[in-house]
């Protein structure tokens, strides 16, 4: 199971999923549990639909308490979130999610699984999320999971209904009861088999809950005490929950640590109903198996354990190893074993690492790396040999308690190693809904094993150990201390557009100056940089030589060649060829203070809008949200954006002593408030006033979309107006003008519905309910067979100027270089120049 530390990753005859890039001991109170857990065999798996959907609460329960191995399979990443940290969004995100939820499982110590599932945004109900999902590949990967981690009992977070909230959250209840009468069936998705057993789990129940005003709880249900205090953690479960769940900061999720008891309810879905306990009927303890001499083994050594001195529990430990490898159950015998040999390494207090200090690699390359290792058992461990890879080199050195070992290596990355990128995301995904897997055995994981691992043969009394280590980058940064992550290989070249996105305007001269970057991780001395779209070329450049970083090769296409593309929106490619070998990949290198280094590949690439798009104004101030890209957009549209901050409000006076903030906002033909602002701004309340008076002498405010959690200030317009949970999914709804006359509709770009045409995921979300009179709604629009909504944008005429409240998701449409987005979104920002 994974650690609540770090993952130790041992081979005995199997291979062990490790994401850690170091092998470290746990805590002793750590390892006491683990022993415990030793003694569990019931083992839950709790299934919803996204990250934070989870109960951390009782994760930490069933984990901590009752030391059951628990595992939290959540069907997709978070692909279709939002993302509070920056303007990360689709797959980006969902790799930022998934290693969110990783981190939060070292803090609560259950298992994390995924399917192969995107999420593609809200879905109001089951009907609309499987016209996306395939209900069968879906099906397929939740019962490979739990013929896998072979679970007694499964727990969803939430019922096949409407009282999810969410048609995904409602889909994961549908699967799951789909995929417990199909796992112990050996004629359903017979291919698993070549690899796993079949396996029945007891039952399936329903974590029952309270959320806002949904209450599905009841006193007839069957109902378990959580969150009791722990003296091992110095908190209780509800406390450890917290923690956990607020390590969920893409999301803004942070959780308050909350002590004290509660009572978490349960509702029967299928199977053997449960009366008493979550385990009725499963058979807990090693005795019920038969093998009474492990419970007397186990009993013995935890009534023993000296948490000053584990090491003293090594000869139990070593002994209780031979029984377990004379198990006739070969899927118990694996996953016990190998939690005892992480348990065994602990109390060894081993530490194994092999670092260089490159942060990434190319394939072919040599590189020089250390091997650190130290025990600090009395007790010995001896290193009997070491294989580099490819070389193998024996030893049989004893490692001297707390002494620390360094051994110097030349490793040559093999010209065959794979790029660094996560499984999921190495190929073009099936279907907007689903990822490409191209090995179906990766299927549940967070995380591919690492392939580039050094490989340790130890011997602790008369029992040997192969431990993997994989290569690793170390570093000592000045604030954080050391840093230890994976080393990542990447091309020998890399391409990438000096901007995301072009936008050619029809009425100006159609041509289109555009820089490509190339970095070379080795010298070339010359190769040729092409520009294609469809696989046609539309120029090149020879390179006489690179080495380095950031060589800039600017290209122009001519007006002739632009106008024979009869597209408003383009891609266009860039290749380097070089030695017979093409490069045409970019980066995607994601870094953030609470995650290792993230980093995925996708074609060199660029997208160009082009059409008849015009703008009046010349200078936006921005008041920064939650992560936007419009900023950049506005930029690369040629109006100057300035990011307004609190001194800009109030921070200079006049000449007669009075706040002069107002003449330094009536600078700008626009203000915009990116999205949700009123969540993540919390200077808003000392600002809006000045954004009022602002409007009302003539200015122009544009304010994104909002929610109602954590906000800042309660009125955001001028006039009152109040938001709700209410949006429109599909991105393909009709939409109807409700005035086609409207200045917004009309200036400077003429507003048709073609311009709503090409959506991505959604029109929009959290729209307002209710407004005064004085607003006028621009829209009408809605989901098939829902109602009819009207508060996609809102406009108010305030004194001398102009008052926007518009919810549609321009946020993810300017990235996607939406056309119609744009010249809407660029008519806002007029709308004074009118």
């Amino acid at each position: 199971m994974f650690k609540k530390v770090i993952t130790v990753c041992i081979l005995s005859f199997y291979t062990v999923f490790c994401s850690a890039q170091q092998v470290r001991p746990s805590k002793s109170s750590e390892i006491y549990r683990e022993i415990k857990t030793l003694k569990q065999l019931p083992k839950v798996l709790y299934l919803a639909a996204h990250p934070d959907d989870e109960n951390t609460g009782l994760l930490s329960w069933l984990i901590n308490d009752q030391n059951v191995e628990t595992g939290y399979l959540s069907l997709t990443r978070g692909d279709g979130g939002q993302n509070l940290l920056g303007t990360e969004q689709g797959a980006a995100l969902g790799l930022i999610r998934t290693h969110e939820l990783l981190e939060a499982r070292k803090l609560d110590g259950a298992q994390q699984f995924f399917t192969r599932a995107i999420d593609f945004g809200f879905s109001k109900n089951t009907t609309d999320t499987f016209k996306q999902w395939d209900a069968d590949s879906i099906t397929a990967d939740v019962v490979w999971v739990i013929r896998k981690f072979r679970p007694d009992v499964i727990i969803c977070r939430f019922p096949p209904t409407a009282a999810a909230g969410h048609g995904q959250h409602a889909a994961s209840a549908v699967v799951a009861e789909k995929a417990f009468k199909l796992a112990g069936d050996k004629t359903a998705f017979p291919d698993q088999l070549k690899y796993v057993n079949v396996w029945q789990p007891k039952r399936v129940l329903w974590n029952t809950f309270r959320f806002g005003g949904v209450n599905t709880t009841a006193e007839n249900q069957l109902k378990v005490t959580v969150g009791q205090y722990d003296a091992q953690l110095g908190m209780g479960y509800g406390e450890l929950a917290g923690l956990s769940r607020s390590l969920h900061k893409s999301q803004g999720a942070g959780t308050q640590s909350v002590a004290g008891i509660r009572t978490e309810y349960f509702s029967h879905v299928i199977g053997e109903p449960a009366k008493t306990t979550l385990f009725d009927g499963v058979d807990k303890t090693w005795t019920s198996k038969g093998n009474a001499d492990i419970d007397h083994s186990l009993d013995k050594i935890i009534s023993t354990f000296n948490f000053n001195n584990p090491d003293n529990s090594l000869p139990a430990l070593l002994a209780l190893r031979k029984k377990f490898m004379a198990l006739n159950d070969a899927d118990l015998k694996r996953d016990k074993l190998k939690s005892l040999d992480n348990i065994i390494l602990s109390c060894a207090g081993f530490m194994g690492e092999v670092v260089t200090n490159q942060a990434e690699a190319v394939a072919g390359d040599h590189y020089n790396f250390r091997l650190n290792l130290i025990s600090r058992a009395e007790n010995p461990v001896v290193l009997e040999n070491v294989k580099w890879l490819t070389q193998s080199e024996s030893f049989n050195r004893k490692l001297s308690k707390d002494s620390l070992i360094t051994i110097q290596h030349d490793i040559q990355i093999p010209a065959d190693a794979a790029l660094t990128e996560p499984y999921w995301l190495a190929k073009p995904a099936t279907n907007a809904a689903t990822f490409s897997v191209p090995n179906d055995t990766l299927i549940g994981l967070p995380e591919a094993e690492s392939p580039l691992n050094v490989l340790l043969g130890l011997r602790i009394g008369s029992e040997k150990f192969q431990v993997k280590l994989p290569l690793s980058f170390k570093k000592l940064d000045p604030v954080r201390g050391d840093v230890v992550e994976a080393l990542r290989i990447v091309p020998a070249l890399e391409l990438k557009f000096t901007q995301p996105l072009y936008l050619v305007k029809e009425n100006e001269d159609l041509h289109l100056s555009l820089n490509v970057k190339v970095n070379s991780n080795k010298q070339f001395t010359k190769g040729i940089l092409n520009l294609t779209y469809k696989g046609e070329r539309l120029g090149s450049a020879d390179i006489n030589s690179i080495n380095g970083k950031d060589t800039t090769i600017d290209y122009v296409i001519p007006k002739t060649k632009l106008a024979a593309i009869h597209s408003s929106r383009l891609q266009l490619d860039a290749n380097f060829v070089a030695d017979g070998v093409t490069y045409n990949k970019k980066q995607i290198l994601i870094q953030y203070p609470h995650l290792s280094s993230l980093q995925y590949f996708v074609p060199a690439a660029v997208t160009v809008i082009k059409g008849d798009i015009q703008t009046k104004v010349k200078k936006v101030g921005y008041i920064e949200g939650a992560g936007d890209f419009i900023p950049e957009f506005l930029r690369i549209a040629g109006i100057q954006v300035e990011v307004l901050k609190d001194e800009d409000f109030y921070g200079n006076l006049d000449e007669s002593g009075e706040n002069g903030s107002q003449s330094k906002l009536s600078q700008y033909d626009a203000i915009v408030m990116g999205v949700r602002a009123n969540n993540t701004e919390k200077k808003l309340g000392r600002w809006m006033p000045f954004l009022w008076s602002y409007a009302k002498a003539g200015g122009n405010l544009v304010m994104q979309y909002n929610t109602n959690q954590d906000t800042t200030v309660d009125q955001l317009g001028m006039y009152k107006f109040s938001i709700a949970n209410k949006r429109v999914t599909e991105e393909n709804a009709e939409v109807k003008f409700l005035n086609p006359n409207h200045k917004l509709l009309n200036f400077p770009n003429k507003i048709t519905t073609d311009d709503f045409k090409g959506w991505v995921q959604e029109r929009g979300a959290y729209f307002p309910a209710q407004w005064d009179a004085a607003y006028e709604p621009l829209f009408e629009m809605h989901d098939t067979d829902e109602e009819t909504l009207q508060g996609s944008t809102l406009y108010a005429k305030y004194g001398k100027g102009n008052f926007i409240y518009t919810p549609l998701a321009f946020f993810r449409q300017l990235p996607a270089g939406n056309v119609g987005a744009a010249r809407l979104f660029l008519n806002f920002l007029s709308a004074q120049k009118n």
